[in-house]
């Protein structure tokens, strides 16, 4: 990435890996892939409503992705296997490249220059084990700049940050 976006900063390179790593992302080339359709496939003695719920978990397509990149290297080496890993990220790298995609960090960058932290806190959990949705709010100093609301606490915080930068004036880095 360094060489391919020479102009970037150390700290938008940082995050565009970050991004780009990320397990919701490798998930996402996981799928995009068929992993869990072929995990699936050559499962055995998996009972069915076992091997649906794993064959779709995002913890288990990303670690798939990892080992098969791992299995590739070992087995290839590294650069035979570069092109296929960069153009399955591309549009991962290419998102993360053109768009803003951690708002916790950026809030959490923002208010250290001025001495100050953010804290989050868990308002709701709506919904069955299964199916949650989650309410979060962000305070800084005692004050709540920001509520959100997701699927994952992660994003419901993400949200919640998102919004206390704007409350705060905060123009996100943008590359």
């Amino acid at each position: 990435m360094f060489d391919r976006f020479a102009d970037a900063s150390e700290g938008r390179l940082a995050k565009i890996r970050a991004h780009v790593v990320s397990r919701a992302s490798c998930a996402i080339v996981a799928k995009e892939l068929g992993l869990g359709e072929r995990l699936a496939e050559r499962a055995g003695a998996v009972p069915p409503d076992e091997l649906q719920r794993i064959s779709h978990s995002r913890n288990v397509l990303a670690a798939l992705l990892e080992a098969a990149m791992a299995a590739l290297y070992l087995e290839h080496g590294f650069e035979r296997i570069e092109p296929a890993i960069v153009a399955a990220f591309t549009e991962k790298i290419e998102y993360a490249r053109t768009s803003h995609v951690d708002y916790k960090t950026e809030l959490q960058e923002a208010l250290a220059r001025s001495g100050s932290q953010v804290h989050y806190t868990v308002l709701e959990v709506e919904g069955p084990a299964h199916d949650r949705r989650f309410v979060c709010a962000a305070h800084v100093a005692g004050a709540q700049l920001g509520i959100g609301r997701g699927s994952t606490k992660k994003a419901a915080e993400q949200e919640a940050a998102r919004q206390a930068l704007d409350e705060l004036g905060v123009v996100p880095e943008q590359f």
